[in-house]
């Protein structure tokens, strides 16, 4: 085999192991591992509140990222990495997170995410709902209503077309008051097709 071909099959092999990484890249911090809690905490974040490349939006009210080691009516492990978004918060309001992502417009996007539920005495609730918004305008509402003493994840995915060259992806609390638990992890975005 030529040293040409060699080369090419060695670039061809390293391409291949690199675009998959690169294609869930469109979202930032989507398994929400920025800033780092400490083992067995959360950390709070208050409307109009950022952490890295996110915006807390929505009602008054807070949203917290969770250590895979918090327990709270049963076992909260993370969906991927060691730690995941509680969209709920302490505030148990229509809260939620917002981030922008760089988009080709008339191009069409898969998102996909994880919605976490945990079943249990007190106020975890029977069910987790999360509301997408993409610029501004509800999507749709996507409930995870598994029966779990320990957080239970469900994966969703829909597809949109870009408007404009940077598209804001919004996660909004859809449980009631009184309902503890709405978990959010994995985010991410991939091309479909381009225009």
């Amino acid at each position: 085999m030529s040293n040409y071909i060699r080369g090419a099959a060695v670039s061809a092999l390293l391409a291949a192991m690199v675009l998959p990484a690169q294609a869930g890249g469109l979202v930032k911090n989507g398994s929400f591992e920025n800033p780092v809690v400490p083992n067995g905490t959360y950390q709070l974040f208050n409307t109009g509140d950022h952490f890295p490349r996110w915006t807390v939006v929505g009602a008054a009210g807070n949203v917290a990222i969770v250590s895979g080691n918090f327990s709270y009516c049963g076992a909260l492990p993370a969906k991927w990495g060691n730690q995941w978004l509680d969209l709920t918060g302490t505030s148990d309001t229509a809260t939620g997170v917002r981030t922008g992502i760089q988009t080709n417009p008339g191009s069409t996007y898969s998102i996909t995410f994880y919605v976490g539920n945990i079943v249990g005495g007190g106020n975890c609730g029977t069910t987790s709902t999360v509301k997408l918004r993409i610029d501004g305008l509800p999507v749709a509402s996507f409930t995870n209503s598994q029966n779990s003493t320990n957080e239970v994840w469900q994966k969703f995915s829909t597809e949109f077309t870009a408007q404009n060259a940077t598209t804001t992806i919004a996660f909004i609390n859809g449980d009631p008051s009184g309902d503890t638990n709405a978990g959010l992890d994995g985010v991410s975005v991939n091309l479909v097709t381009g225009p």
